[in-house]
């Protein structure tokens, strides 16, 4: 996750995601973000990894077992990136209508 994925950077056949948009990678958005802390539950456990501008600084932690099973993904962008523009609760929307499998659940803990 914290480094480029060669495989899709600057690739003019990148494979374009249902949304229209190319796959770039859970490593852009740690790249792009002050702190990232991704969470992987599974039936045979929970594991944590927390990202500073895209470098790992824990190692993969076990997390508490609760159950649940899926990827959450926690971030702050990097202020210093400028205006960046959020998707809209009209684009989630229509992202969970092209992965109907898709849970999305947008917290935004901004102060200020």
């Amino acid at each position: 996750m914290a480094s480029k994925d060669l495989r899709f950077f600057d690739f003019p056949e990148a494979e374009v995601l249902p949304d229209g948009h190319a796959r770039r990678g859970m490593s852009v958005v740690a790249a792009l973000s002050e702190w990232l802390v991704h969470t992987n539950r599974r039936l045979n456990g929970a594991w944590a990894q927390r990202y500073e501008r895209g470098i790992p600084v824990t190692d993969l932690e076990p997390v508490e077992v609760d159950g649940t099973t899926g990827t959450l993904v926690h971030f702050k962008l990097d202020e210093s990136l400028g205006s960046v523009t959020l998707p809209t609760a009209g684009d989630l929307a229509r992202l969970g209508m092209i992965w109907p499998a898709l849970e999305i659940e947008v917290v935004d803990r901004r102060t200020g």
